[in-house]
């Protein structure tokens, strides 16, 4: 008996040590297929860089590619929480796929970090949203970066050309809020779906309004279709494009049509032209450092840090949850919510990371920077 009762509780004790040592599994959603590949694959790249230990747990990656589809997006999730049993998903790469995510994290109470940039993903922070952090700039942030250089060159009149999406409306609703509170008039609005071959008709609307300036409200390569067939047909005022269009494909896929355009963009994309007393360089730079010795000089991307940063807030609150659970435990993605939501001055690519309750992406003005295309290169506007 004495010798079955010692079994027993050696059993017991391996157990314990197996269910205390239980890795990390972080379920990963990107679109590395479809019209937001040129955004996706640099963030699958980018994950090969971020740690498989954390607090001295091994840490699961679980990805799987939604193909820039919204129905698969959501498939994705569900089943990275019900037969993957991940306790955190970063993803998805793009606004409606995230948008359309949130239910399903919500109802599992699993913590997700969205790579995409509506504001909408996170505010405002609700029963839902509790559980819902993201690494892109909000559109409010990068609008009022346009708004004020729009300001302060002239401009008057506006007209803005969007995706027929979240990512459309979000950005349209956030930037006629703040030209309006800067006395911009927006004259002519249309949109424009990702897998549009032609916008001849809403550059020809625009057009007619005679705007001083264009919004391009798009992300990825799809957005140079509108900014090619405006320059086609003679446009001759100011270009501006979102931080979503902000790597090297857009560039490549845009070619000349793109010189001379401004957009707003995390300082990742030009950290070596940031003054060494910027706060974000380091951070930035040493994820430029990582991903380019792994493809290459000048592959780096803005998305692809999106992914980085959302790695630097999971190494800094999975030790956090640690201390109050398990790993694979309801408790233990509870924690991890919590530990996310307290992250203070945290450096990232993109930014400093100060999440509070009301504010699950944290970032302020250190977040973002104006760039012009100049010789198809990312050239900072001081």
């Amino acid at each position: 008996m004495k010798l079955k009762n010692t079994l027993l509780a050696a059993i017991g004790l391996a157990f314990v040590a197996t269910a205390a040592q239980a890795d990390v599994n972080v379920g990963v959603i990107v679109s590395a297929t479809g019209p937001a590949a040129s955004l996706g694959i640099p963030e699958k790249n980018t994950l090969a860089l971020l740690p498989t230990t954390i607090g001295g747990e091994k840490v699961n990656y679980i990805v799987l590619d939604d193909a820039s589809d919204t129905t698969t997006a959501v498939k994705n999730i569900r089943k990275l929480i019900s037969e993957d049993k991940v306790d955190v998903v970063i993803g998805s790469t793009i606004s409606p796929n995230s948008l359309a995510m949130i239910d399903v994290a919500a109802e599992a109470q699993t913590p997700m970090i969205s790579m995409a940039a509506s504001a909408r993903i996170v505010d405002p922070v609700d029963d839902k949203r509790r559980w819902v952090f993201k690494t892109p700039q909000n559109d409010a942030q990068m609008s009022t970066a346009i708004v004020t250089h729009m300001s302060n060159n002239g401009v008057k009149t506006v007209g803005f050309i969007g995706f027929a999406d979240a990512y459309g409306e979000g950005w349209y609703e956030q930037f006629k809020s703040v030209a309006e509170a800067r006395k911009l008039q927006i004259v002519a609005n249309e949109r424009f779906n990702r897998n549009d071959t032609s916008v001849t008709g809403q550059v020809l609307k625009v057009m007619s309004a005679r705007p001083d300036a264009v919004l391009i409200a798009g992300s990825g390569t799809p957005a140079a279709l509108p900014q090619k067939t405006l320059k086609e047909r003679g446009y001759a005022g100011k270009l501006y494009q979102t931080h979503g269009v902000a790597n090297n494909d857009f560039l490549r896929v845009c070619g000349k049509d793109c010189e001379g355009t401004f957009l707003p963009a995390g300082p990742v994309l030009v950290a070596a032209q940031l003054p060494d007393s910027d706060p974000v360089k380091k951070a930035a730079t040493e994820y430029i450092t990582k991903y380019e010795a792994a493809h290459g000089k000048g592959s780096v991307s803005t998305f692809g840090a999106h992914a980085w940063d959302a790695g630097q807030l999971m190494s800094a609150a999975i030790p956090v949850a640690l201390k109050k659970a398990k790993p694979g435990t309801v408790e233990f993605r509870a924690a991890m919510r919590d530990a996310l939501e307290g992250i203070k001055e945290l450096p990232g690519a993109h930014g400093i990371f100060n999440m509070s309750p009301t504010d699950h992406l944290g970032f302020d003005q250190r977040s973002r920077v104006m760039v012009q295309i100049q010789n198809g290169t990312w050239k900072l506007v001081k």
